[in-house]
């Protein structure tokens, strides 16, 4: 007569189809939480950047002159834009610089004091919109137009001369993804 139960052989054969699919769940399972992270990394990196970009576009349409009489734009290069621009509607333009710095687009806004009005760069207060943002002199943060621009024409080589400026292609990139938009300088145009 035969004993009931499990042979040795059986034993081994069933906790060896076990470990494996454990392994296989462990392994699937890891790769669905790192996919979820990186994933929720760029989304958010996205949702940055598209906040950032609708800032700066807002506050670009309405550049003027600063309260000191500076022309509009005060500095402009691949990778840095300083501006005027009257952000809280108090009547004073806040001079606007937005740089990049250590792979983060941030944000300054100076606001101008004492009697005359001054601009005093140790009042500035800096704050992070975008990290790991990604510039080089083929694929620059800032580009600058004239108005002469006619969606395909070169932008303005650097250094840029302010006065010149018309329109301003801004492109962020950070990873694989680069969001774009070009913003009209409104209170500047000399092309009516």
């Amino acid at each position: 007569k035969y004993k009931k139960g499990f042979s040795l052989i059986e034993f081994l054969t069933v906790i060896f189809i076990v470990s494996v699919v454990s392994i296989a769940i462990g392994i699937f399972s890891k790769d669905i939480f790192s996919l979820s992270r990186i994933l929720g990394a760029d989304l958010s990196s996205q949702q940055e950047m598209r906040v950032a970009l609708k800032q700066i576009s807002a506050e670009l349409r309405s550049t003027s002159l600063s309260s000191t009489g500076s022309f509009a734009i005060a500095e402009a290069s691949s990778t840095s834009l300083t501006f005027y621009s009257d952000i809280d509607d108090d009547g004073t333009k806040e001079r606007l610089r937005y740089f990049l710095q250590n792979s983060v687009l941030k944000r300054g806004v100076l606001v101008p004091t004492g009697n005359p009005l001054s601009y005093n760069p140790a009042n500035e207060t800096v704050t992070d919109l975008v990290r790991g943002v990604y510039a080089t002199a083929a694929t620059p943060i800032f580009s600058y137009y004239d108005t002469n621009y006619d969606g395909q024409s070169a932008p303005l080589a650097q250094p840029v001369t302010t006065t010149q400026v018309r329109l301003i292609k801004i492109s962020i990139t950070v990873g694989n993804v680069t969001v774009t938009t070009q913003i009209s300088l409104r209170n500047i145009k000399d092309n009516l």
